[in-house]
């Protein structure tokens, strides 16, 4: 999630677990530093941009090193608030501002180690967008009452803005389950049979969901759908475009660490093409056709063979005014095409 909705998180949940044990900005501001911490990752470069990309949220978001950090965190925040007596109380106000981080980015579609150092799979549940304000501002506005309020009401509003935040994670898992199931139902009418099905919301809401079917004719299917088409459609169906994954270029280059590395970390959803002499490996989870958020060039051709690069990262940015504009319409269940 965006570094914001981390550090909202990290301050409730510290105020929450501290309670009336130190002064509630106390609580607050040490937990937004906690919460924030493990993305100072993002500041290391590994060499280029496929490492870049696929060693974030790497070790530093993994439980296991985190829960060994977190007396060290906790001793550190003790004695610079001169509350030593409080060091235990802290270690788990630390723990929880830490371990909660991961588990938070484990809810978007991007890939979070967090099993590190027993396992590297990259989880990602894909129920909520990297920014989301249903999510975000309850934590915000209920922490921010704890701070400007004393005493137990106070905490009670950091406490109903935890709760908020949490169900509406619930609230995102259930209605990508709805929509899986009108998704498989719709690929199924169309007479497809997909290998692997993503469905993930589109950016800001849960309310508009992209779904992303991979066909074994080595081809995607792109389709999307609103919460709002069962009130246009009492059985919605979405309509899929087909778009070609360029797997002959995938043989080409088998056994490329870049390209391995990608197909691996987007658990398959990825597309291969060439062009200017340059074969390219896009990351399918993360944007929309023909929009990509990561998109590298990992070879050049050399003759009729293919020579690896250092890899070259360009990201494509739907049109902020036009995207915010069909969102907007897509969300009462207007089916016009994206932009």
């Amino acid at each position: 999630m965006d570094s914001l909705s981390q550090i909202a998180l990290g301050a409730a949940v510290s105020v929450a677990c501290m309670g009336r044990r130190t002064a509630v900005w106390k609580a607050a501001l040490a937990g937004a530093v906690a919460g924030t911490l493990p993305d100072l990752d993002s500041f290391i470069n590994h060499g280029d941009p496929v490492r870049n990309m696929t060693f974030h949220r790497a070790e530093s978001h993994a439980l296991f090193w985190q829960t060994l950090a977190s007396p060290l965190l906790a001793w550190a925040v003790a004695w610079v608030f001169k509350e030593r007596g409080q060091w235990r109380a802290w270690w788990l106000a630390m723990w929880l501002a830490l371990i909660t981080h991961p588990l938070l980015d484990t809810m978007t579609v991007y890939g979070t180690q967090l099993g590190l150092p027993f396992t590297d799979h990259p989880f990602g549940v894909g129920s909520v967008f990297i920014i989301d304000p249903l999510y975000t501002l309850p934590l915000l506005i209920c922490t921010g009452v704890a701070l400007a309020r004393s005493g137990h009401a106070g905490l009670r509003w950091n406490t109903a803005g935890l709760v908020i935040s949490t169900l509406y994670l619930g609230w995102s898992v259930l209605a990508q389950a709805h929509v899986r199931g009108i998704a498989e139902a719709s690929l199924a009418q169309a007479g497809l049979k997909p290998e692997r099905v993503l469905v993930t919301p589109a950016p800001l809401t849960t309310l508009v969901w992209r779904v992303v079917a991979i066909t074994p004719d080595d081809a995607y299917h792109e389709g999307f759908h609103a919460l709002a088409d069962r009130l246009h459609q009492p059985q919605p169906v979405i309509r899929f475009q087909r778009h070609e994954r360029g797997m002959a270029l995938r043989e080409a280059l088998r056994g490329d660490w870049n390209v391995e590395r990608m197909a691996w970390f987007s658990h398959g959803f990825y597309r291969m093409r060439e062009q200017d002499g340059q074969a390219w490996i896009t990351d399918l989870r993360m944007g929309q056709e023909p929009f990509y958020t990561f998109d590298f060039a990992v070879a050049r051709r050399d003759g009729a063979a293919w020579a690896a690069q250092t890899p070259v990262h360009e990201m494509a940015r739907i049109p902020l005014r036009e995207g915010l504009q069909w969102l907007g319409r897509r969300m009462l269940g207007d089916t016009t095409p994206p932009p």
